[in-house]
């Protein structure tokens, strides 16, 4: 009957096929308008890239220019007033629920465009049917679920529609700026969120991403899955696809004792794979240790510790500054380990432009760790020195 579409199919298979449709909206989305267009982290094949630009054009009318450069500008203003989505200055409850309008709100900007949107597609498609009319493509797409669907398909397409809106406008501009864990302390709120990798395509590794915004692949831990990363795979394996660069992994050389130059911009390239070492190898036991020791009366202080004394301090409130004083005020070995920290975020800060004055800087910092009585400072400034950009320096 002509109230069950085309394909005449069962709940099931509705479900399923709602399920695919969406999923080749999320995969163009992370693979061609985040990692390609607004990164530049892979190159893609022009067959593959204009598919995508339909397929978004049918499903969320979302045009190429636009997107790159409101996420350009995010990148660029991220957690400031000109942000145009950071739940840090409008509201969590503000994001999550005009994620999709904030969008529509900053495409209207022309300086954005203008500054932000350099390198995107303005051909002859591009201005005479996807830009000129914009709301085409989901008035075919509506009518093409309703004729393969029938009634169900005022349903399906709904979902089609809501997908983007909810899931990467609402929740990974949300919540991945409040909640979830951190692997690094970059300078913004960004955070990772599980499980939703197959939903999200991998964009819910979003303090992964911030720390490494040109990389091609979001996951950095053994246990985390980036959805989109496996379809880049598989786009090179096809010959679609060509990665331009991911992550960098920081190299050691067991036995390297030496601190030279080569060893200064491997720390500098790898800095926030090494802060993430020096909060498990010197904060977390430090913190562990000064537990156990502090009196019943004081330990309340030490609430929180290991994650605030490994906190972006750009980050930290006016509270979280005064628990951390009074930690401080207990401790004078994590004074110690806390200053240390901030010294050497200060070297890359300060000397990344000049290597001779960074490997000073490092060598100066290594041994004040070296002649500061805590045994896991003094590990880890070891550990340092046997850093590498390549994997079989001595």
């Amino acid at each position: 009957m002509w109230y069950n579409g085309i394909l005449d199919l069962s709940v099931w298979q509705l479900i399923a096929v709602t399920l695919l449709m969406t999923h080749i909206t999320i995969v163009s989305v992370t693979v061609y308008l985040h990692r390609y267009s607004a990164h530049r982290a892979l190159e893609l094949h022009p067959a593959l890239k204009h598919f995508f630009r339909f397929w978004l054009w049918l499903t969320t009318a979302q045009n190429t220019r636009e997107w790159t450069a409101i996420h350009r500008k995010h990148h660029a203003k991220c957690e400031t007033v000109d942000d145009p989505h950071s739940p840090v200055i409008k509201g969590l409850g503000t994001v999550l629920r005009k994620g999709a309008e904030l969008y529509a709100e900053e495409a209207d900007n022309p300086e954005t465009l203008r500054i932000y949107g350099k390198n995107c597609p303005e051909d002859w498609i591009e201005r005479n049917l996807y830009s000129r009319f914009r709301l085409g493509g989901v008035a075919i797409m509506a009518v093409i679920d309703l004729a393969l669907f029938g009634a169900a398909g005022i349903t399906v397409w709904a979902v089609q529609m809501m997908w983007i809106p909810v899931w990467a406008a609402g929740v990974i501009n949300g919540l991945g700026h409040a909640v979830g864990y951190r692997n690094f302390e970059c300078r913004d709120a960004a955070t990772n969120l599980v499980p939703w990798g197959i939903l999200i395509g991998g964009e819910e590794l979003h303090n992964n991403h911030h720390t490494y915004p040109n990389s091609a692949k979001l996951s950095v831990r053994k246990w985390e899955f980036d959805m989109g990363w496996a379809w880049i795979k598989l786009f090179s394996f096809l010959g679609l696809a060509k990665v331009q660069r991911v992550a960098p992994i920081a190299h050691r050389v067991e036995g390297k004792h030496n601190l030279d130059m080569d060893t200064a911009m491997a720390i500098l390239n790898n800095r926030f794979q090494i802060m993430a070492q020096y909060r498990k190898l010197v904060i977390a036991p430090l913190v562990k240790q000064e537990l156990a020791k502090a009196d019943a009366s004081v330990r309340d202080r030490f609430h929180r510790a290991k994650r605030l004394l490994s906190r972006e301090t750009s980050l930290l409130n006016e509270k979280h500054q005064l628990r951390i004083d009074a930690m401080l005020e207990q401790s004078q070995a994590l004074k110690v380990i806390y200053e240390k920290r901030l010294a050497l975020q200060l070297i890359w800060a300060k000397t990344s432009s000049n290597g001779h004055e960074m490997l000073e800087a490092i060598k100066q910092w290594v041994h004040e760790a070296e002649v500061s009585g805590i045994q896991s400072l003094r590990e880890f400034a070891a550990q340092l020195k046997t850093y590498s950009l390549r994997p079989n320096a001595i």
